[in-house]
């Protein structure tokens, strides 16, 4: 019995041992503050600079996901982490940007199609 207790207690160990000394995935923070950046830059400028942000994280996620599925024990779970949660900020900034640029278009055109009445009020 304590004979597989310590085996135990060893095999946590190295396995510990392994996880501090794992590499960072690249590019894993760059994702993460492209994909917060991308929802804070949504609704400014016809939420041009989110869709722009939000296709660069969405890109740059992806090649580390690759990344990661090809190896998962060379990897951090930490920097796999971060790179999902870039990767879901992306989506949102993405949906968001595109939401406010169908907005605005809807308002440019309510404006134009009134356009030829703005004459009649006085």
């Amino acid at each position: 019995m304590e004979e597989q207790q310590a085996d135990k207690n060893r095999s946590n160990q190295e396995s510990d041992y392994n996880n501090v000394f794992r590499k960072n995935l690249p590019n894993s923070r760059t994702v993460l503050a492209l994909g917060v950046l991308s929802i804070v830059f949504s609704i400014w400028y016809f939420s041009i600079a989110g869709v722009v942000l939000s296709i660069f994280a969405l890109v740059l996620a992806n090649r580390g996901l690759s990344l990661y599925y090809s190896d998962k024990s060379q990897y951090s779970l930490s920097s796999f982490n971060n790179l999902k949660a870039g990767r879901v900020c992306a989506i949102i900034g993405l949906t968001v940007a595109i939401l406010f640029f169908i907005f605005f278009i809807l308002i440019l055109v309510g404006i134009f199609a009134t356009w030829p009445f703005w004459g009649m009020i006085d």
